[in-house]
């Protein structure tokens, strides 16, 4: 936690927001993909850049070995890729592949609107909270 109780409030809020809104969309890409909504969210991590196994762990909340499970039914299917870092020999980074780019590409296709009590904000209210938004993500 931050410290800041009213920043710890914040964002607990968020989450629970967020959380109570995106089940449609979790089963319509588990649906449209085939794969384990598990296996979705390292695919998206590793479309921002490539990992370390460990990383994937940490960033998934999952131990190294469900981790390391996941890397190899991800580079069975042929979306990702183990490749040896050139920066640390001894370690081997994972990225996706082109199929795996593709996938991401239908994932990211799946509709997402926002939930009516976003929806229902004023333009004004809207606008500042893209404002934080910006500030939160820059």
């Amino acid at each position: 936690m931050s410290g800041d109780p009213t920043a710890d409030r914040i964002w607990a809020d968020l989450a629970t927001f967020v959380h109570d809104h995106r089940d449609y969309w979790k089963k319509a890409v588990v649906e449209r993909t085939g794969l384990p909504f598990s296996r979705i969210r390292i695919l998206m991590r590793l479309s921002r850049t490539p990992m370390t196994v460990k990383q994937i762990a940490a960033a998934a909340t999952v131990d190294a070995p469900a981790a390391t499970v996941a890397v190899n039914d991800l580079e069975d299917r042929g979306l990702v890729v183990r490749r040896v870092d050139p920066s640390n020999r001894r370690c081997k980074t994972v990225s996706l592949t082109d199929a795996g780019r593709e996938m991401v590409g239908e994932i990211d296709a799946v509709h997402d609107p926002a939930p009516e009590a976003l929806a229902a904000l004023t333009s004004e209210d809207l606008a500042a909270l893209r404002r934080l938004v910006d500030l939160l993500v820059d």
